[in-house]
């Protein structure tokens, strides 16, 4: 068995290993010293979040950090099937976890930045296996939940070029080393730019498209007054709120250095995401997913150390001129509007984009659905592909 931090060498096997999440106590403990050693900004009282990260907050965090439980996450791993396998000379992580009915559609879900697989935790089981959750069996998934190369356990890309499509040609490969030759895709932020080229690579084999952040092709059609609304918001985080694409964009090594060094750095970077992205009316991030989540996703990038190489996938995908990525979707597409979602862009223009046969609105959630609202996911995942199945 493979242990949680992964070498940077290229790789040429193609075999699909076993994985487990194992992580030396060594790095745990380093964590947890740099953590108490951390030295801290000053903060202008009274500002909030208006500058960035909260400075009281991110102590808050940081404090619990020392004390979490990252053991108990591996667990949770650990209790699905993972493999490993090479594709295209990266290593690539997946947890792979089969549905109990036989007659169960593959699914590939895959996240985003500063997501990570851990956004699925709460989704797997459900999806995998309805029928001990309630729903009915007919719905059930094959399960393929691979790291983004460059994140988690698929470990830091050892060589340019690795944009939105390269990582669709990868899924292409990995479902069909998996022995699965009909199958849908589902993904949310980088997941669902990937989620649609994988429909667009792979139109033989993949049944239909799921994404929970909407992308599409502007034109002249009016737009309603929720539209408009919506359009004013998403202005708004791009002149306000896109800072992080600039430099990760452009200059992803020389943030990386900062970020990979101070655990605080990394928390502080995150976490400001985190607050803004997630649907939270009341200003409580923690109404919108809990701090232990929180810490789950902070914690596989560190010990991991793939921050620096998860945000290369902005460079090289606006170096290759698909961020985001203009290739219609033309196998069926489901959308999903969630209000807190940080790009929302109207019907009509997903349509451009998406072969749109499936259309739901919630009045809650946000960037990370799945963890942020895993019943309306999971529901919404399963209403879509009841339609192609």
């Amino acid at each position: 068995m493979q242990t949680a931090r992964v070498s940077s060498e290229p790789l040429t096997s193609e075999h699909i290993d076993p994985f487990r999440a194992e992580t030396p106590q060594a790095v745990i403990d380093d964590l947890r010293a740099r953590l108490a050693n951390t030295r801290w900004p000053d903060e202008i009282a009274g500002t909030d979040w208006e500058y960035g990260t909260d400075l009281a907050y991110l102590r808050e965090v940081c404090e619990s950090w020392q004390t979490f439980d990252w053991a108990a996450v591996e667990a949770r791993f650990n209790a699905w099937p993972q493999i490993t396998t090479i594709i295209d000379g990266q290593r690539v992580h997946a947890i792979h976890a089969p549905s109990p009915e036989p007659d169960a559609l593959p699914l590939i879900i895959t996240h985003g930045w500063p997501g990570s697989v851990v956004e699925f935790l709460d989704v797997i089981e459900p999806l995998r296996d309805p029928r001990s959750h309630g729903g009915d069996p007919a719905d059930a998934f094959h399960i393929v939940a691979p790291s983004i190369p460059g994140y988690g356990w698929s470990g830091p890309t050892t060589e340019p070029g690795w944009d939105v499509r390269r990582v669709a040609e990868a899924w292409k490969t990995l479902m069909a080393r998996l022995g699965y030759d009909r199958y849908g895709a589902q993904g949310g932020d980088w997941g669902s730019m990937i989620s649609g080229q994988v429909g667009v690579v792979d139109a033989e084999h993949c049944a239909g498209v799921h994404i929970n952040m909407v992308l599409g092709l502007p034109d002249d059609t009016p737009l309603t007054d929720d539209e408009q609304a919506a359009m004013a918001a998403s202005g708004a985080f791009l002149a306000n709120g896109s800072a992080y694409q600039q430099i990760q964009g452009k200059n992803p090594q020389t943030l990386g250095y900062g970020l990979s060094d101070s655990p605080a750095g990394l928390a502080g970077w995150i976490t400001e995401k985190f607050h803004h992205w997630t649907h939270h009316p009341d200003g409580d991030l923690e109404t919108a997913i809990t701090r232990d989540q929180l810490l789950a996703n902070l914690t596989l990038y560190w010990v991991t150390e793939t921050i620096n190489s998860s945000t290369r996938l902005y460079f090289e995908s606006q170096k290759a001129g698909r961020f985001p990525p203009f290739d219609r979707v033309e196998v069926p597409t489901g959308i999903a509007y969630f209000p807190g979602e940080i790009i929302t862009m109207p019907e009509g223009w997903a349509r451009n984009l998406y072969n749109v046969t499936h259309v739901s609105r919630f009045d809650r959630g946000g960037h990370f659905a799945a963890m942020e609202e895993p019943d309306l996911f999971v529901d919404d995942v399963r209403a879509f592909f009841r339609t192609i199945r």
